[in-house]
């Protein structure tokens, strides 16, 4: 009693102390946290945004009228725009730089609709009842406030550069400008807004400097099946491999070789021979974005918090402290140093976690990027099972063309909340890690964690002992080798052994049990931001929605931007021009015209490597509608009376002249309860 008295005559004076606490005399307590008042920039956002949207709105007026003229002057013209379709997202050589920075500059201007007081510009002090509201309107204004960037910038035309330089420049002026006449906003913290504006002050720099880039060069005529890209991407099919590199590949790797091949599969390298649909390329730029502004939000939402917490820390923590019966000190200092330690613990903690989290982002960014355009070779040669479980169809369907449409908003929205999840579940590892192990460790105090694992010390040697003996069992004494196979060996004693460790193996089956849930749960969270990987079982995948949008905008993008077919149709669009050089050699080399040995070789070569390119073609999944037995099971759908052997099938005759194609009798069509034969199946 005597001690408990001692321990409490401190806190007996304290009361005694500040007896005056709530007398009218006493001064009000100053608040830690800095009072950041409302600031309105010099360039007035209403006005801004009135004058900047009748300017764009003339200028897509300006553009319509352009190319309307062009498109009367010129006739017909190959893949051209128009301020309706300005970006071709199924053109893999569109320019994806400027309409990767336009999607990034309204995705991180919506990003922060979130926590804005007036979601548009033209209202202030916005009333709560409507605020919702103006948000929604928001999601459709600014989309439409940046559009004619999208549209200067894909139209190919020089008027269309010199519009987009000065839409660009107009809108990174003024932004650049309220942002130095105010850089301190009241919205969560001060910075957030000068932050948040960071990528669109980015993006609109990029413009700044492109477009002009552009105007000079002048329009780019080498676009879409112009593009030599499709045309390289069929010569590397067609080319024959070395024998060095196949006996090379067939050798298997060494040690060293299969480790490095681990984090180098984690890191994109471009290909010449490769080049990323426009649709993911934007996804893989927006991801970014998201993972910037998440992380932002995320340290300006608790960060500034717990510094004023810290900085309001005082001798009254101790009182506190002692209404939940802790007693960390009779020094009220002592407490006050105590308290203000771990609570920067927990700031360090926090931040390890959100760093971490990032990092994870970026990795499993990187390793999307790898893996579609693993997944996109794949279906280009014809292998689903690489992506599907089963065999598909590769062609456009009702649900592939919705989920191509929001490939790029799912995306983002699954970056970010996979970055939240992380980020939470990393910051109660840490917590773990640093209040149980490391700290108690470092001060040799509150080792409950020790003390628990020593307490149950018998119980996890019997089971490493145990789990051990099993193996080493298995090992030397019911495993056999003879002739170089392996065999069961005694079987009487690995039949006893079984029974005795019987008990024992229910206790080791329950920490696998543990350990299963907490590797499931780690390996779903650190790759919750990603949809090119299931979440659940390879027979349950179809269920996983973000991975059936991915699968199912694949359908679409590998169907209507294959490279063998595009090239194919680009060498169809020069036969059609007439004059055409490349439509010109062909008739040559067709019509025999070639008169010395050398030209003749020449002409060979061509007709070989044009039968090649059938033969690929042939296996091409767009194709799938043009051949013999789905068209004959159309027509037999649609017209029951229909003779299957009217449809002419045109195939090659290799007795007759060089390059001729005789069009023969179709054989016998596949019927749909027939399993047709492997040249016939569509990938």
């Amino acid at each position: 009693m005597n001690q408990s008295k001692t321990e409490f005559e401190p806190f007996e004076y304290s009361y005694n102390d500040y007896s005056d606490w709530y007398s009218n005399n006493a001064e009000p307590t100053k608040s830690p946290k800095e009072v950041i008042l409302p600031c309105d920039p010099t360039a007035d956002d209403r006005v801004f945004h009135i004058c900047m949207l009748s300017i764009s709105l003339a200028v897509v007026l300006i553009l319509a009228v352009l190319t309307r003229k062009n498109k009367l002057c010129q006739g017909f013209t190959r893949g051209s725009s128009s301020i309706f379709s300005p970006a071709n997202f199924l053109d893999q050589t569109q320019q994806k730089g400027l309409v990767m920075a336009v999607f990034g500059l309204v995705f991180s201007k919506l990003a922060m609709l979130v926590i804005t007081p007036d979601p548009l510009p033209f209202s202030k002090d916005t009333p709560a009842n409507v605020k919702e509201y103006m948000k929604i309107v928001a999601i459709f204004y600014y989309p439409v406030l940046y559009y004619p960037l999208l549209v200067c910038c894909t139209l190919q035309h020089k008027a269309g550069y010199v519009l987009g330089t000065l839409l660009s420049v107009g809108h990174f002026a003024v932004l650049a400008w309220q942002k130095f006449d105010c850089p301190k906003t009241p919205e969560i913290y001060k910075y957030y807004a000068l932050l948040a504006s960071l990528p669109q002050l980015a993006c609109l720099a990029y413009l700044c400097v492109q477009f002009p880039l552009l105007f000079v060069k002048g329009p780019n005529t080498d676009e879409d099946l112009d593009s030599s890209y499709y045309t390289n991407y069929v010569k590397l099919l067609l080319k024959k491999k070395s024998s060095a590199a196949s006996s090379s590949s067939s050798d298997k790797p060494t040690l060293a070789e299969r480790i490095l091949a681990v984090p180098k599969s984690y890191i994109y390298i471009p290909e010449k021979v490769f080049r990323f649909p426009l649709k993911l390329a934007v996804s893989a730029f927006v991801a970014l974005v998201a993972i910037y502004h998440t992380a932002l939000l995320l340290v300006v939402l608790v960060v500034p918090t717990v510094h004023i917490v810290r900085a309001g820390i005082d001798e009254n923590i101790a009182f506190l402290l002692l209404g939940f019966g802790i007693v960390l000190s009779d020094d009220r200092m002592e407490v006050v140093e105590i308290v203000t330690f771990y609570t920067w613990l927990l700031e360090v903690c926090y931040l390890c976690a959100m760093t971490l989290s990032c990092l994870v982002s970026l990795i499993m960014l990187m390793r999307s990027m790898v893996l579609h355009r693993s997944n996109l070779r794949g279906l280009y040669k014809g292998d689903v099972y690489s992506v599907y479980n089963s065999q598909k169809t590769i062609r456009p369907s009702k649900p592939g063309v919705v989920c191509w449409i929001g490939l790029t908003g799912y995306q983002a929205a699954i970056v970010c909340v996979g970055m939240g999840i992380q980020t939470v579940v990393f910051f109660i590892c840490f917590l773990f890690l640093v209040f149980l192990i490391i700290m108690p460790v470092f001060y040799g105090r509150n080792l409950i964690a020790f003390t628990m694992a020593g307490k149950a010390w018998p119980g996890w040697v019997t089971v490493t002992l145990v789990t051990a003996l099993q193996h080493v069992a298995a090992k030397f004494a019911f495993i056999k080798k003879e002739a170089g196979t392996r065999d069961l060996n005694n079987r009487e004693s690995l039949f006893l052994l079984t029974y005795l460790l019987f008990l024992i193996n229910i206790v080791v089956g329950l920490i696998v049990a543990i350990w299963r849930m907490v590797i499931t749960a780690l390996y779903n969270i650190v790759h919750l931001g990603r949809i090119d990987v299931s979440l659940l079982h390879r027979t349950a995948e179809s269920y996983d929605p973000a991975y059936r949008y991915y699968a199912h905008s694949l359908k679409v993008e590998v169907s209507q931007s294959h490279p063998v077919m595009k090239a194919f149709c680009g060498l169809l669009l020069d036969m059609m021009i007439e004059g055409g050089g490349a439509a010109q050699k062909i008739r040559d080399a067709e019509e025999g015209i070639r008169e010395n040995g050398p030209n003749e070789a020449t002409g060979h070569r061509r007709v070989r490597s044009r039968w090649q390119l059938l033969y690929t073609l042939v296996n091409n999944p767009s194709l799938l509608g043009s051949r013999k037995h789905f068209q004959t099971q159309q027509t037999s759908e649609t017209v029951p009376n229909a003779t299957p052997n009217a449809i002419p099938n045109a195939t090659p005759n290799r007795s007759s002249k060089k390059g001729s194609v005789e069009v023969e009798p179709a054989a016998k069509p596949v019927r749909p309860t027939e399993t047709p034969t492997n040249q016939d199946k569509t990938d």
